[in-house]
């Protein structure tokens, strides 16, 4: 079916029909709602370039992926944050554009999209403290969502982020509940600011236990299997080793637990460990008792919300900025037990 079919069916001007379906605000809502249940009943879908004429936008939201190791960005919890923005932006008539650009390249690509108007608004990933994109996308005008929070910055801007510092705490005191007290930290590169909240978290918890926090048992990189693994046979051969290990992702404790294989050990038994798992569609950390003790957050979910706080955003223009913080859920598995050392 085309506008001009839905048009005649509805015994409305097709000005009318598609100024209802754009959202414009002089349509009344009982002839919007009228005209979007025909269109749903009838599969109608507008043309997106005569959609982006009508209402001056390009109908894409970017996303800008730095290609550095330096980023906590490319791996499953982004796909999973992509798939579920994804969703929110089909939806509602959008595409995503995905620009793939060097660390020296990104400011560049922000002013290329802004001044091709190429895309209506952005998702920031990945934020650091003083993260100088917020002021560009500020400058240049692009609406943006922070998927995470940039520590140190004034300026008011929308963001979307969990409790890492609670998050990372809870989990410390658990594992301190257990008789735990050389407790080690496998955390993500610590330029990234959900990072230094989550070490923030842990040595709260060890201090308000009278545990004084131990460099040794501290490690920060970029959050892969490999650095689980090497990470976890560099602490069991401490002289004094951990008895219990917070760690950053379920990528990382995937490591973690070859590693405690190699060494003939069992998670749970010879050594504890809790991770924040982003309930992950590929990677889950399911079954009736989960694998691993786990602070658990749906990235997938944060993709939507994500994406809908933008779309409003790009709508409204004006909008006051929106700031929500989830808690996260812990899931007590298999992976911890009480301090048998």
């Amino acid at each position: 079916m085309n506008l001009k079919e839905l048009s005649a069916l509805l015994g409305l001007s097709q000005t009318t029909v598609s100024r209802a379906l754009n959202g414009y605000p002089e349509v009344n809502e009982a002839t919007r709602q009228r005209v979007e249940a025909a269109a749903r009943a009838h599969n109608y879908r507008p043309n997106m370039r005569a959609k982006s004429l009508a209402t001056g936008r390009s109908m894409a939201i970017g996303h800008v992926i730095p290609i550095s190791s330096k980023h906590e960005m490319v791996n499953p919890i982004f796909a999973d944050f992509i798939a579920g923005a994804g969703e929110t932006y089909s939806d509602a008539g959008y595409d995503m554009v995905l620009s793939v650009v060097s660390d020296e390249d990104e400011e560049r690509a922000y002013r290329d999209m802004a001044a091709k108007g190429s895309v209506d608004g952005i998702i920031v990933h990945g934020p650091r403290a003083n993260d100088p994109r917020i002021a560009l996308l500020d400058e240049i005008g692009l609406p943006f969502v922070v998927h995470g929070r940039a520590s140190d910055v004034a300026a008011e801007y929308s963001w979307l982020d969990i409790n890492n510092a609670r998050s990372f705490a809870r989990a410390t005191r658990f594992l301190i509940d257990l008789g735990h007290r050389r407790i080690a930290l496998l955390n993500g590169q610590e330029r990234m600011d959900f990072a230094r909240r989550r070490r923030e978290g842990y040595v709260t918890a060890l201090a308000e236990a009278g545990i004084a926090p131990c460099a040794s048992l501290m490690k920060s990189e970029e959050m892969t299997e490999h650095y689980g693994y090497r990470a976890t046979r560099e602490l069991l051969s401490l002289d004094d080793p951990p008895t219990a290990i917070v760690a950053s992702s379920y990528i990382v404790s995937l490591g973690v637990r070859r590693a405690v294989g190699d060494a003939e050990c069992k998670l749970g038994r010879d050594l504890s460990l809790i991770t924040h798992d982003d309930d992950l569609s590929y990677l889950g950390n399911q079954g009736d008792v989960p694998v691993f003790t786990s602070t658990r957050s749906s990235v997938r979910q944060a993709g939507r919300r994500c994406a809908e706080i933008l779309l409003a955003k790009i709508a409204a223009d004006d909008m006051t900025p929106v700031q929500e913080l989830w808690e996260t859920e812990l899931m007590v598995g298999d992976s911890t037990g009480p301090n048998n050392n």
